[in-house]
């Protein structure tokens, strides 16, 4: 009884010894996440509520400004069309991918013949880096010449060549290449989740009489609740953080057809273009930065607050 008491008093001598282990494995996780991601949030929080010149400029050098980043900002006409054509592309866009990516997704887990196939052809455009998408629809998709792929097609009808890439369809051009490589990664995700719906809600609809587009809508849609906000805020976040389909498209300087607020950010912050569309200043990058995260946050947050979670798994 006194030797039972006395292990008990001691603790458990497995976990005596796995403690120290635990402890070697998970520092090196913590320091790098307060390094590599803890730290730069809070510096850049920080940051933007400063007058700063240059990212790497040490704290002592800082001055405080209080909101002035922010208004400078929203003041700014490059950032006012670069939030609009944050608008543009998340919502037109959303629209696009999200009614493309539940068709396909319907349609491939309804027993079609070739599922694998037509599921690996979608998603392909996912494993191709956003550079080589994107050159490939620039010089060659889009282009105006003879072998451009869009204008080959309207020819074939006898139209006449298209300037996909002038000021008028630029924008538009851009958001078409980039929902082509998304709808697959978004599918996936209403894939996954048509695929936890039980099959008896289908066969109940089915002895009673149910169609397939009331199927669709009394029983697919309800219970795909889960996987809409997902994709909601999964492409919520792809948009905040388009940059580089917007450099692909105008490697040189800022223009209003593909600005983008990251795009204005990374100007701002490192003076990447030839012609000086505006000084330096990180402390106002820093406050865009800041302004991109809120708003994923705030989407996150409504989405959560507005679509319950879904009832596949009762």
């Amino acid at each position: 009884m006194a030797k039972q008491k006395t292990a008990t008093k001691g603790g458990s001598p497995l976990r005596r010894n796995t403690t120290p282990m635990l402890v070697m494995f998970l520092t090196p996780a913590v320091l790098l996440y307060l390094i590599v991601f803890l730290y730069p949030t809070v510096r850049t929080f920080i940051m933007s509520f400063c007058k700063v010149e240059g990212v790497t400029d040490p704290v002592s050098t800082w001055q405080f400004s209080g909101f002035t980043n922010y208004v400078k900002s929203f003041n700014n006409n490059m950032f006012q069309t670069a939030m609009a054509n944050l608008g543009r592309l998340w919502l037109v866009g959303g629209i696009a991918v999200m009614a493309l990516a539940l068709v396909f997704a319907v349609a491939l887990t309804n027993g079609m013949k070739g599922k694998k196939f037509f599921r690996s052809v979608i998603y392909l455009p996912n494993l191709v880096s956003a550079v080589a998408m994107g050159t490939m629809w620039l010089y060659y998709a889009l282009s105006k010449e003879s072998y451009g792929l869009l204008n080959t097609i309207i020819g074939w009808f006898g139209g006449s060549n298209v300037m996909w890439t002038d000021p008028h369809h630029k924008f538009w051009s851009m958001l078409i290449a980039y929902c082509f490589g998304m709808v697959g990664y978004h599918m996936l995700i209403f894939m996954s989740g048509i695929e936890r719906i039980s099959a008896d809600y289908y066969e109940a609809a089915s002895i009673e009489g149910a169609n397939v587009f009331k199927k669709f809508w009394y029983i697919t849609l309800p219970l795909l609740r889960g996987s809409i906000r997902t994709n909601l805020v999964m492409w919520t976040v792809s948009s905040v953080g388009f940059f580089i389909w917007g450099q692909v498209f105008d490697p040189v300087n800022l223009s209003e057809q593909t600005v983008m607020p990251l795009n204005y950010m990374y100007e701002l912050v490192f003076g990447a273009s030839n012609a000086v569309q505006a000084a330096r200043d990180s402390g106002v990058g820093a406050a865009i930065g800041v302004m991109m995260a809120v708003i994923v946050v705030a989407v996150f947050s409504l989405t959560t607050l507005i679509i319950k979670n879904d009832d596949a798994d009762l």
